[in-house]
Formats: C-alpha cells, sequence, structure tokens
C-alpha cells in the first residue's frame, strides 16, 4: 500500500498507526480495480481443494477469507501482532500468525500455495522470502507476488517538480521500493520455474485516499526532502483537487507467479 504507516516497521506502530492502516488497506482493498487484481491473484494461485496456502504479510485477513471461501486451508502470517489480532477478529477460527516473512512458522514442502500481497516492498532483503516460499511449498506449488513499484507512483499536482521530490522520498522510505519489477527475477533466482508477469496500473479517484497521499507529503517533509510549507501548499492543492472531483493517484503494479519445481 502507498500510506506513510507502511513504511514504518510493525514494531515501531502504535495501536493508532495500526488502525489508520487498517483504515487506508480496507479503503484501497475495495476499489473495483484493487478487487479484481486480488482475485486475479487467487486464479494464478489456483489453490487446491483442501491445501494449505501460506498469505505472508496477510493485514488485517482479507485475502485469508477468500482464500477460505475458495476451498484452500490458509496460514495468515503477520510480523504485526495488532494486525493478526484484526484478522482473527475477521475471520474466526482462520489460522493467523504473528511471524516473519523471512522465517515462515511451516516444515519444507509442507504448503501448496504462497502468496505475498504488499509486502515484499516492505522488507530488507525480499530473496529470503521468496526463498522461504520455495522451501515451504511442495513440489508443483505456486508462489504469487503482487505489489506496487514505489518508482511508478503518479499523483496530479499544480507543482510538478514538487511532486516527484515527494513520491522520491515515498520511495526512499521503504526498504525495497523496487521490489515488485523484480519479482520475475526473485522468483526465477529462488529456483521457481514458468515464471509469468504481468503489470496493472491502478487509478485512485475517490477522495478517500487524500490522507494517503498527503502523508506521503508529510513524509517527505520528515525525511527533509520538501519544507514545511512545500508539504502544506501541495496538501491544500491535493484537497482542492479532491473537492472539485479532480483528484488523480495512480500506482503501477506488479503480479507474477511461479512453480517450485519437483525434486
Amino acid at each position: 500500500m502507498t500510506e506513510t504507516d507502511r513504511m514504518t516497521g510493525p514494531a515501531a506502530r502504535d495501536a493508532d498507526e495500526t488502525e489508520g492502516l487498517i483504515a487506508a488497506l480496507d479503503a484501497f482493498d475495495t476499489v473495483p480495480r484493487a478487487a479484481a487484481l486480488r482475485e486475479r491473484s487467487h486464479t494464478l494461485l489456483a489453490p487446491p481443494p483442501g491445501g494449505t496456502v501460506v498469505d505472508a504479510g496477510c493485514g488485517a485477513g482479507r485475502a485469508v477469507a477468500e482464500l477460505a471461501g475458495l476451498g484452500a486451508v490458509p496460514v495468515g502470517i503477520d510480523a504485526d501482532p495488532r494486525m493478526v489480532a484484526a484478522a482473527r477478529d475477521r475471520v474466526p477460527g482462520a489460522d493467523v500468525r504473528v511471524g516473519d516473512a523471512a522465517l515462515l512458522p511451516l516444515a519444507d514442502s509442507s504448503a501448496a500455495g504462497y502468496r505475498a500481497e504488499k509486502v515484499l516492498h516492505a522488507l530488507p532483503d525480499p530473496a529470503r522470502a521468496v526463498a522461504e516460499a520455495h522451501r515451504v511449498l511442495a513440489p508443483g506449488g505456486r508462489a504469487v507476488l503482487l505489489g506496487q513499484d514505489w518508482d511508478g507512483y503518479l499523483i496530479d499536482a499544480d507543482d510538478a517538480d514538487l511532486t516527484r521530490r515527494i513520491t522520491a522520498a515515498a520511495a526512499q522510505g521503504v526498504p525495497s521500493p523496487d521490489s515488485a519489477r523484480r519479482f520475475p527475477s526473485l522468483l526465477r533466482d529462488a529456483g521457481f520455474t514458468d515464471v509469468r508477469v504481468e503489470a496493472h496500473v491502478l487509478l485512485l479517484t475517490d477522495p478517500v485516499f487524500l490522507p494517503v497521499v498527503a502523508g506521503a507529503a508529510h513524509g517527505a517533509h520528515a525525511a527533509g526532502a520538501v519544507s514545511a510549507e512545500e508539504a502544506d501548499g501541495w496538501v491544500a492543492d491535493q484537497r482542492n483537487r479532491a473537492q472539485e472531483g479532480r483528484f488523480s493517484a495512480a500506482m503501477c503494479f506488479f503480479l507474477a507467479v511461479g512453480v517450485r519445481p519437483g525434486d
């Protein structure tokens, strides 16, 4: 996701930040194009009925619920205990655990499928997480990766130069901003075969996302990339655009799938 809260590690978030992140994710995940992209990820995953599917970085459990509805047996993993608590509340009886995507609490070859959505950019070493996906998957199991390329964050604004500085600061504020474009290489390097990749552009025009872009501006100021006056003026421009029905932000998402070959 693109909100500044996602840049903060789970251990550093307080309860209000986690609640704000959940609200932002909920708003994003219900956008028709985002929902269709998530459904596409499930189609590529093709979980067998009754098969164990790992959802790394499961957040508040939306995909966990969807995978269960498809007949899979999802195991949600998230590093934030508050996210795990929210997922357990939303999906009663689901197997959701606090854990590290780079050190999954599952045995070798124990899963039929694996997915990681909007999470690898937040990891300092995405390759470790993809290697873990390979380890826990049984031969023939699929890994699906879905995420935003943080250098492909496009926001309509009056001041194009200032906007570039703000979006560049947003990219620099996450550990692995280019991880999504690297999905095919990450999968191949981990030993996956039959790798395929898709690119999708998601356009957000609902004013509900104004706090997301405002957070990017305030984060850029906190990082020293823009002044307080520049951040405030830019946010005011975005607020005016939202009021006038001219708010527009676009993001480039990559969706990739690979197959764990037989031994």
